[in-house]
């Protein structure tokens, strides 16, 4: 039987058992297993996947929508990996071009490395914005942040998810609620009993991500930062938008270096919704 042509192949929806597949998958690219993220996204969002006749995965990719489910007002998407053995081969742009057409009317975005983003451009995406990549310890030191900050309980959740929707500008419940299973840490920062901004830690191999970053401003952002921090031995890694100028450097003055920049880029939308002024980390870049 002559192999089938990898454009006769069929993209299919992938479940939380293809976990495996999807994780060796990263390491065929030479990523980290990255399981733990993999499993939240399969279940959070909707992978789609090319099998290969000859076992494991030829491609996949991860759509996460937030807003209504019969009307979404955004779908982010991420994870787009093809197989060293299959790749220059258009199995990224087919998964690509499906996920678009899928999607309807739907706005996406995306955050894209140097190597992907003029694929994206070539589907119709536009560059609106960047990310910077940092990771390292943190050293404390300097004038702490006059906020408060704690662990987040339970009966903090309903409040989470409304700030969230507030600055994300679309219902990210589904995405929120999961959170406290998903994070190492969720902590919240509050005034006169008020939460002004939160955040979580998770687990990705040997660093712990930092994301996603909601504050009412930057000392808010820098005073959770240091408190998730001080309850981890790990280095830490975000990917902070540039804009935030006061906080990258903040960063960088205490121990985080930066790694890489990538795009944030947008498909049907002149810039991403939401109130970018208190949005400062994505949950991850696969996700936003």
């Amino acid at each position: 039987m002559p192999t089938p042509s990898l454009a006769a192949l069929p993209i299919r929806r992938l479940t939380p058992r293809d976990l495996t597949a999807c994780a060796d998958l990263s390491e065929d690219r030479g990523w980290p297993r990255e399981e733990h993220k993999w499993g939240f996204l399969l279940t959070a969002g909707r992978g789609y996947g090319i099998d290969d006749p000859d076992g494991g995965l030829v491609g996949a990719c991860v759509v996460t929508e937030y807003g209504p489910r019969e009307r979404p007002d955004l779908g982010a998407i991420g994870m787009v990996l093809v197989a060293e053995r299959h790749a220059r081969r258009g199995v990224g742009r087919r998964l690509m071009r499906h996920i678009v057409d899928l999607m309807g009317t739907t706005p996406l975005t995306l955050h894209a490395t140097p190597n992907g983003r003029p694929l994206y451009e070539e589907l119709g995406f536009k560059v609106t914005g960047r990310a910077e990549m940092l990771r390292g310890r943190f050293t404390p030191g300097g004038a702490v942040p006059s906020v408060s900050t704690r662990a987040a309980t339970a009966e903090d959740l309903s409040a989470i998810v409304r700030l969230d929707e507030e600055v994300f500008g679309a219902d990210r419940t589904h995405i929120i609620t999961r959170l406290p299973a998903f994070a190492d840490q969720l902590r919240v920062a509050e005034d006169k009993g008020r939460i002004i901004g939160y955040t979580g830690a998770w687990p990705n191999m040997d660093t712990q991500v930092v994301g996603p970053l909601i504050a009412r401003d930057t000392e808010t952002a820098k005073a959770l930062i240091a408190s998730l921090a001080a309850h981890t031995d790990r280095p830490l890694r975000t990917d902070i938008d540039v804009r935030h100028e006061e906080l990258v450097a903040w960063l960088k003055e205490h121990g985080l270096a930066s790694v890489a920049f990538n795009s944030v880029m947008t498909y049907g939308i002149s810039e991403l919704p939401g109130d970018w002024t208190r949005r400062f980390a994505p949950l991850t870049v696969a996700a936003g």
